[in-house]
């Protein structure tokens, strides 16, 4: 993941900004909605909330997830911690070891081992057994907690990992795949970069098309190696399937930019084998096997992703919601903030304030980045992601203590790709730096928070010449914590040389956990678990430690469960097979204003007549001024967001109505297509219904649990006409809602044939429309 150029893709200038490369699309799936999930749609015990099951199999989800759905987890963890793990943290180089002996395994859900590669046979592989692999054949004498257990035939940190999950079961373990270096191509045993192509070649031919025969041979070996080394699952790390021109690592471009036409597509395919795979597997063994993503959080790189369509198949989504300012241009900024501010000096000059169809929507921060995703999923299905390094600039101009000021560099470090970057910190300031195509260091300001708090306490660590740095080092200036709470961001400034270095610590940590409880989101994800610290009252120094770990453990053991219901909104239990479907993208770089085509189907067998009402929900990431050029009447009927979003998104959809013209009827197997018109990224709309006849439907597309498919027209619950009690039997005693009248905790109203309780006092606020977290508390049908 790591890299200080890296992110040279992910954040784009402000010129690429003023020509609008930030806006994304609505929706989109490559195969349509709503194709034959009969099996998936009876709200199977178990399986969470939108998740895609693999028709004809029996996927023992709770074999992982409650009646709810809900991930298990043990009982003192209601939501997840998950730590990436490296492999290369060894201590053979004489830097400090990180090993599994160190993990906080009591505090973590979690542990993703990073890195495994694709092969130039389009395999999973981790490279060649052997003394010197890391993952499956080193190992680390008369280092207490590192002795091998002699159970498996493997050894390295694979059998270390193993060995302490014995003891702590409740613990589950992934591979993950790909990351910043190893996406286009992976490093042999020689420590040579081979570039097979890795991501880009597996899944995609030159030709842009699906390469189903590489996707195929990863998958099933994929599957062989959890099952080898005792993963519960797999989870992907491609540096990235976007349409953009020139992203992710330089060195992949000549292969990546040939087939960025085809990359989302054979991305979605991927995920569509991968997880059908998985599930087979998981069927066979009486367990489910997860699968799961890093995912961008910049707008620039969503915005060539479609509506990242693939989410369905995921069991959850770790959002990469760091690195959203770096010295891959010259705006000083945090490097993972919580909330904008409506200061950043990248988005100002990118117009991003003051254009009207942005809606002044600033999207470098977690909290846009959440409510991308949550757009397409539950809450619970979403881990926003922590940095435990920091990101920093030298020789900065203006700002707040550097905050919003410039550091222009003179030159650009060697393969970046750059006309225009940041000046990066250097030397002491930039400890966990990587080097350039050049072998030189990249100026990043890269260090792991245990060397950053030393550094504000004015320590020079005695770990400093295993890095290079003389023994006698000592420190220039004051390295001052400052700390801004509308973003929730800290970081050092030092005044004499002018250094930021955006930092991560206690405050700004429980601030996110605090946040991830009142949103009920699915929990964290670190990257990664070495740069953690705590103070050596012995040494007088800070190391590394679980300081920030633990106080997310703490602040998540007694939380309430996590969201585990994509809908805000009561929806339909009846189905039908009308698929929808937004498609026929442009290619990135031109593809502002997004116009996608909207294609819906009709799998009934029934006609829908003129007039027939779509409704659904997409994500407040993007402002409330999507639009149609067909004729089909496209209107905004509910934001739950409106105006900046200084301080975070108010609520999670906007909703949208539009309707067949009346004149044009859609005959059973007919398709129609209409042009839409959106700004900013949002993810694949859902809450889907289709009215028409006096009754409302879901699509079974939409994957929700609880709903049953039906044929309009046929069966127990014939249609179109009024919609039945779901559950007959009686009238509501208690009386009905007046939007006019007071109501305290505790008082139970009657609203659309449902039963409510208010859990605070409130008035005005209609029951159905607040959500799963809202006042109103649905008690069922009455």
């Amino acid at each position: 993941m790591l890299s200080p150029i890296r992110r040279r893709a992910t954040l784009l200038s402000s010129a690429a900004a003023a020509a609008g490369l930030l806006l994304g699309s609505l929706s989109g799936a490559p195969a349509a909605w709503g194709s034959s999930q009969d099996d998936v749609l009876a709200g199977e015990s178990c399986r969470p909330d939108g998740l895609y099951a693999t028709p004809g199999v029996d996927v023992p989800y709770c074999s992982v997830y409650d009646a709810d759905g809900r991930e298990k987890m043990g009982a003192d963890h209601q939501r997840r911690v998950i730590g990436y793990f490296t492999g290369w943290r060894t201590g053979k180089d004489g830097t400090p070891a990180y090993l599994a002996s160190d993990v906080p395994w009591d505090k973590v859900t979690h542990i993703n081992y990073a890195f495994g590669h694709i092969d130039s046979a389009h395999k999973l592989s981790v490279g060649a057994d052997g003394p010197n692999n890391a993952a499956t054949g080193m190992t680390w004498p008369g280092v207490a907690g590192a002795e091998m257990d002699p159970s498996y035939t493997y050894k390295g940190h694979f059998n270390l990992l193993n060995k302490f999950k014995k003891q702590h079961p409740d613990v589950k373990t992934l591979i993950s795949v790909g990351g910043w270096a190893e996406t286009g191509g992976y490093f042999d045993d020689s420590g040579n970069r081979v570039n097979s192509g890795g991501f880009y070649s597996m899944a995609t031919n030159a030709d842009g098309s699906v390469n189903q025969a590489g996707i195929d041979t990863f998958s099933d070996s994929a599957v062989a190696f959890i099952k080898k080394y005792g993963f519960n699952g797999v989870d992907i790390d491609y540096e990235y399937p976007t349409t953009m021109k020139d992203a992710g690592n330089p060195l992949d471009w000549q292969l990546s930019n040939g087939r960025r036409a085809g990359l989302v597509k054979g991305y979605a395919a991927l995920m569509k084998t991968l997880r059908e795979k998985l599930d087979r597997a998981g069927a066979a063994d009486g367990r489910h096997y997860l699968l799961t993503v890093a995912a961008p959080s910049s707008g620039y790189l969503l915005r060539g992703m479609e509506t990242f369509q693939m989410q369905k198949y995921l069991d959850y989504v770790n959002i990469m919601s760091y690195d959203l300012h770096g010295a891959w241009n010259e705006h000083v900024g945090p490097n993972a903030s919580l909330f904008d501010d409506g200061k950043d000096s990248e988005l100002a000059a990118a117009g991003v304030y003051s254009t009207s169809q942005y809606g002044q929507t600033g999207y470098l921060n977690t909290d846009w980045a959440y409510h991308y995703f949550r757009g397409s999923m539950p809450a619970g299905r979403i881990n926003i992601g922590l940095p435990y390094y920091t990101r920093g600039f030298k020789n900065v101009q203006g700002g707040t203590d550097g905050l919003w000021g410039k550091a222009p560099a003179t030159t650009c470090p060697a393969g970046a790709g750059l006309t225009k970057c940041g000046d990066g910190a250097v030397g002491i300031d930039n400890l966990w730096h990587d080097k350039d195509t050049a072998g030189k260091e990249s100026p990043a300001g890269s260090n792991p928070m245990w060397h950053a708090k030393n550094l504000e306490k004015g320590v020079v660590g005695d770990y400093v010449s295993r890095y290079g740095f003389p023994a006698s080092t000592r420190l220039t200036g004051t390295y001052v914590r400052k700390y801004d709470p509308t973003l929730v961001a800290p970081w050092l400034w030092n005044a004499e040389k002018k250094v930021f270095l955006s930092t991560e610590d206690e405050q700004s940590v429980k601030a996110k956990a605090d946040y991830v409880v009142d949103k009920g989101i699915g929990g964290t994800m670190v990257w990664e678990l070495a740069g953690d610290y705590d103070w050596n009252a012995a040494k007088g120094q800070y190391e590394t430690g679980d300081t920030l770990t633990t106080a997310m453990y703490e602040k998540f053991k007694a939380a309430a469960p996590y969201g585990a219901k994509r809908a805000t909104t009561t929806l339909p239990t009846d189905a039908v097979d009308v698929a929808v479907d937004f498609g026929q993208f442009a290619l990135g770089d031109s593809n502002y204003p997004i116009s996608p085509k909207l294609k819906i189907t009709n799998n009934t067998k029934t006609a829908l007549p003129g007039g027939t009402e779509f409704q659904f929900d997409y994500a407040t990431s993007a402002p409330a001024n999507a639009k149609d050029q067909s004729g089909f009447g496209t209107t905004i009927v509910r934001s739950d967001h409106s105006g900046s979003n200084v301080g975070g998104l108010k609520g999670d959809y906007h909703r949208v109505s539009l309707k067949l013209p009346a004149w044009q009827t859609l005959a059973p197997g007919a398709s129609v297509e209409l042009d839409f018109v959106y700004y900013l990224p949002t993810s694949t709309p859902s809450n889907w219904t289709v009215t028409f006849g006096g009754k409302s439907y879901a699509l079974t597309g939409d994957l929700a649990r609880g709903t049953k498919r039906v044929e309009p027209g046929t069966g127990t619950n014939p249609g179109p006409g009024p919609s039945p009690d779901p559950t007959p039997g009686g009238q509501c005693t208690p009386a009905a809602w007046s939007a006019t009248a007071e109501y305290g905790s505790g008082t139970v109203v009657s609203h659309a044939s449902r039963t409510w309780k208010a859990k605070w006092w409130t008035k005005g606020q209609e029951p159905g429309t607040t959500g799963e977290w809202g006042v109103w508390q649905d008690l069922g049908a009455c």
